[in-house]
């Protein structure tokens, strides 16, 4: 027997969570199902690598986003969808059994990118509130965590354990940490900011493989030597879980191809958040995994699904926190981009990341705040001339 819904959600992150209010605002009488491969109910996922570990009043039961509560929907947790029938609209879940949709919303978002590193309990493949509840465990008291990956994941994690009583060794390719993304004058500013916190940087090096036993995780570094950790967490980025989409046919390309009201080849199915490859505004399609675009598709979607024909114009940015150091980006950050670097006094720059044909790609806000709509007008005004992009913002 089918039990049919309003609106499914297959998902269980921030778009699903900002979806299902919006579709619960909308519609109040609609019924949502959201399922989800995550244990715990949607959360914040940015607190995980930042405020839990540096805010002591900040506690998980404040990053539950009461999901359940506020929008109705029903929340099957730890439950996989394993395919989907677009002719019939439904959804069979992994056991058997099956649910029918009016519309369906696809926020599998993807899953961490992995390494030849043993199954134990101690190397931390880090994304969820489950990760983030093993890494407390195993950090602290002193002990040494390797950190694999020196980008946005990676040097957040390590800054939030050496903050936290714990010895940390970061891994990562570049020969100087944010080099591949950040031009050498704020490369050279991020790396000191870790040296001086007392974090161990392994310099242009990559993980081969790993080793475990009773006295801790073992790395086995491309140079030929070894790290002997108490714990590794990697934080490698993701792959796109867009498996489900293209196993039930629609068009996929590096995500779920959808159209600027987040609908996919299918009219009665979309898709938003990190898994989606959407027509952005200002730079064209993309494909983002960050929290400001979960937050922005998520409403959008959700009205779209009742009814709405909503269209998704927001470009959104990203931001990191390290220490004392705060960044917003808009756009592509490419170090080996031609890039005009506007320093200002007080440790604040803006970089101006140009494309081949000149235009403004991207733009990094390092230290400036509530810049952001002026990095959009940037980017949409294309070719600037090089003497008029320094004070521009």
């Amino acid at each position: 027997m089918t039990t049919t819904y309003d609106h499914v959600i297959v998902g269980g992150g921030m778009t699903a969570d900002a979806a299902a209010k919006a579709i619960h605002e909308s519609t109040p009488d609609a019924t949502i199902l959201i399922v989800s491969a995550d244990v715990d109910a949607p959360y914040t996922r940015p607190a995980l690598s930042k405020k839990l570990w540096t805010d002591p009043d900040y506690t998980p039961a404040d990053n539950d986003l009461s999901t359940e509560s506020e929008s109705g929907a029903e929340l099957r947790l730890d439950t996989r969808v394993s395919s989907i029938d677009r002719a019939a609209k439904t959804v069979t879940i992994e056991g058997g059994d099956t649910v029918g949709y009016g519309t369906l919303l696809i926020a599998t978002g993807g899953q961490p990118s992995t390494l030849d590193l043993p199954d134990d309990d101690r190397v931390v493949y880090f994304r969820t509130a489950d990760d983030y509840r093993r890494l407390r465990a195993l950090s602290g008291g002193g002990r040494h965590v390797a950190v694999i990956g020196g980008s946005y994941i990676g040097t957040e994690i390590a800054a939030a354990l050496v903050q936290n009583d714990t010895r940390v060794t970061l891994v990562f390719p570049d020969d100087v940490l944010g080099a591949s993304v950040f031009p050498s004058v704020i490369a050279d500013r991020f790396e000191k900011a870790f040296e001086e916190a007392r974090v161990e940087l392994a310099r242009g090096r990559r993980v081969e493989s790993g080793a475990a036993d009773d006295a801790g995780v073992h790395l086995r570094l491309d140079d030929g030597s070894t790290l002997d950790a108490d714990a590794v967490v990697v934080g490698l980025g993701i792959a796109v879980d867009d498996s489900l989409a293209a196993d039930a046919g629609l068009t996929v390309d590096d995500g779920i191809v959808v159209d600027d009201r987040l609908r996919t080849s299918d009219p009665s199915v979309f898709a938003a958040g990190d898994v989606a490859s959407y027509p952005d505004a200002i730079l064209g399609r993309r494909r983002v995994e960050h929290v400001d675009n979960a937050k922005s598709q998520g409403p959008v979607v959700g009205r779209n699904m009742t009814g709405a024909d909503e269209v998704y114009d927001h470009t959104p940015y990203y931001y990191s926190k390290v220490f004392d150091i705060s960044y917003e980006a808009v756009g592509t950050l490419d170090a080996s981009l031609e890039k005009v670097v506007d320093d200002k006094d007080d440790d604040k720059a803006v970089v101006y990341y140009l494309g081949e044909d000149g235009s403004v790609a991207g733009v990094l806000l390092w230290n400036v705040e509530e810049a952001r709509d002026a990095a959009r007008t940037t980017l949409a005004a294309g070719v600037v001339p090089r003497d008029e992009l320094v004070g521009r913002i």
